[in-house]
């Protein structure tokens, strides 16, 4: 079985505290005709290097039905800035438009395949996944990029239209598992294309 999930998966579920004080399952997004998960985090320079990217596109697609969802499942033993006060913090300086939730037990990011932050997952009404991968080509320093998979990927789904490149490899620094290296990945991880 693949680490990260396949494309027509449908969304795994999901109970999480967010930075907001309140707590998120799936069935909290039933209403919305797209969602956006991304996994994320507080430290990480390609998520830095591309929150501005990643607000626009959330903010060109906010009143078409599309919310997003952003998840640190980062290990605070790994990097202390990615704890859930942290979490908060940076989400008080940005206000960012998305819900921020926290992955303590890293269970999601397992359940979901997560590689790398930042790794994006759109996911149509039903809730099966349509893309996976990057949001732009050059996330470290997003200003430098020519392809931006994210909103190729949106404009064809609320077109209903084929994704034309549904499945692109996520750019950025792996997920910091509990108790492993800071480099460290799964056996089972791979390259999705």
């Amino acid at each position: 079985m693949p680490f990260t999930l396949e494309l027509g998966s449908q969304a795994v579920d999901f109970h999480l505290p967010a930075t907001n004080g309140k707590e998120y399952r799936l069935k909290d997004f039933d209403a919305d005709k797209i969602l956006v998960i991304f996994f994320t985090c507080n430290h990480c320079p390609y998520v830095i290097g591309s929150d501005e990217a990643t607000c626009m596109t959330a903010e060109k697609y906010k009143n078409q039905g599309v919310v997003f969802v952003g998840i640190n499942s980062n290990s605070e033993q790994t990097y202390a800035e990615d704890s859930f006060a942290h979490m908060q913090e940076r989400m008080r300086t940005h206000h960012f438009p998305w819900l921020y939730l926290y992955d303590e037990s890293q269970e999601v990011a397992k359940a979901y395949g997560a590689l790398r932050t930042p790794h994006f997952y759109i996911f149509d009404q039903e809730r099966k996944l349509i893309y996976c991968g990057a949001a732009v080509d050059s996330p470290r320093d997003a200003s430098k990029s020519s392809v931006h998979y994210l909103d190729d990927a949106l404009d064809a789904a609320l077109a209903g239209k084929t994704i034309a490149t549904p499945l692109t490899n996520p750019i950025g620094c792996n997920v910091k598992w509990a108790g492993k290296d800071a480099h460290w990945m799964p056996d089972e991880a791979c390259d999705l294309i």
